[in-house]
């Protein structure tokens, strides 16, 4: 165990955040933990900043003093969003136990130490420092995706990471998910690089880029990719769509998950629902009609693709620090299938989460869609499926028999089209 793993854990953690335009992070507060958990506070320099814009409402509202906790969070969601997941915390427990990290609880970390541990190129607008007044960016070094291909595969495999391995990995410990990963700088843009795992019995790398291509083609605004292959493996590459350019520097736009837009943590996330989001759509969202019929089209595509997965960490809106707006779609991945029934990790309509097309139209109504409307989207999506399947399987080179195992089984399986009749 190195001596970093037994250092007493911190007392606290400053937040810092990009304010909209802007290329370089100012210090918005102060998060620590109480008796009720971690909470925050602005700091007066914020405050006084003509430029001040609340990190999320209605969480942190811009006052003075301790921010009480939402009812049920041990911290708030919108700073929860940005901490890492399960794969950044297991890269963070490798470089911290080496060997030993393998057999090691993730909750030997405290919250406070995993925010400060992993690196801070993280998913939206904030990161955290232990100095209120000196920003220190962590794994901010070049990687190779080769480099970050073995690093990833050595942590799967329960091995310690040489230090220039560990630097490579640093990129991707605060990126949210269990499955291996990675951040990356290319051809002027900014990726999130997806590796395939050792556990995987299917080409699931392959199988998310089917989808996410398939989505847009279908109409939905998903996140641009590209598949590469590293080392004889596939990766996927992934836009980030919260980086926007600035010269040779870039700025952060603010995401916060639909989580954390409903007001739930991990231990909730089986109540979070399609309908609760309508309902936050239609009153928060600008543009509430066209929020709610992609995200209708959304919740379509993922029964018809086979995404089970798509929890609430899955759906996510931009936070300009009055509206919120959605982001591009991500993490549409099919699922292992060896059945026909399937339901969705979202509730759809009352707590029927069924991955059916009828149960789309039933809803239909919460997202302010007609019943032709609905059918519509769901028909048009059908046909693009069937229209590019084999476009966009020659494009991921999957072969013939992987191909006819996703097809019937995670797109179009029959559990999802049954009884709707389609037009």
């Amino acid at each position: 165990m190195t001596s970093d793993a037994v250092r007493e854990p911190p007392r606290e953690a400053y937040v810092w955040t990009w304010l909209p335009g802007q290329a370089e992070p100012v210090v918005a507060g102060r998060l620590a933990p109480t008796p009720l958990g971690l909470q925050f506070n602005y700091g007066r320099s914020y405050l006084a900043r003509d430029d001040k814009l609340p990190l999320y409402l209605p969480e942190l509202p811009l006052q003075t003093g301790l921010l009480p906790l939402p009812a049920g969070l041990a911290m708030p969601g919108c700073l929860r969003d940005a901490a890492p997941d399960a794969w950044g915390r297991r890269v963070i427990l490798n470089r911290m136990f080496g060997r030993e990290a393998s057999a090691a609880d993730p909750v030997l970390l405290d919250e406070l130490s995993y925010l400060l541990e992993s690196g801070s190129d993280r998913v939206g607008a904030l990161d955290f420092q232990a100095s209120a007044t000196q920003y220190v960016a962590r794994g901010t070094g070049s990687a190779s995706l080769g480099e970050l291909l073995q690093s990833a595969e050595r942590v799967e495999a329960g091995l310690p990471l040489s230090p220039e391995l560990t630097q490579a990995l640093q990129h991707g410990t605060s990126i949210g998910g269990a499955r291996p990963k990675a951040t990356l700088d290319g051809d002027g843009r900014k990726w999130i690089a997806k590796f395939s795992s050792s556990a995987d019995v299917y080409p699931v790398v392959k199988a998310e880029f089917v989808a996410m291509r398939l989505a847009a083609l279908a109409g939905i605004v998903a996140a641009p990719v590209k598949l590469v292959r590293v080392a004889g493996k596939d990766v996927l590459l992934v836009d980030r769509f919260d980086r926007i350019a600035d010269g040779d520097r870039w700025q952060r736009r603010a995401v916060v998950s639909a989580l954390t837009l409903l007001g739930l943590d991990e231990m909730m996330a089986a109540y979070a629902s399609y309908e609760d989001l309508a309902d936050i759509a239609r009153h928060r969202f600008i543009e509430p009609r066209a929020t709610l019929r992609e995200l209708f089209a959304r919740l379509v595509f993922n029964i018809l693709c086979g995404n089970t997965d798509d929890h609430a960490r899955n759906h996510a809106a931009f936070w300009d620090g009055r509206a919120l707006s959605l982001t591009p779609a991500y993490d549409i991945c099919p699922q292992q299938r060896t059945g026909q029934e399937a339901t969705q990790a979202m509730k759809i309509l009352g707590d029927n989460r069924f991955s059916r097309l009828t149960v789309c139209v039933d809803a239909a109504a919460r997202f302010q869609l007609s019943t032709a409307d609905a059918r519509g989207i769901i028909d048009a999506q059908v046909l693009a499926v069937k229209t590019h399947w084999r476009a966009v399987c020659d494009e991921a080179g999957l072969g013939e028999a992987e191909r006819n195992a996703l097809w019937g089984r995670q797109f179009l399986n029959p559990f999802a089209l049954q009884d709707y009749g389609e037009a």
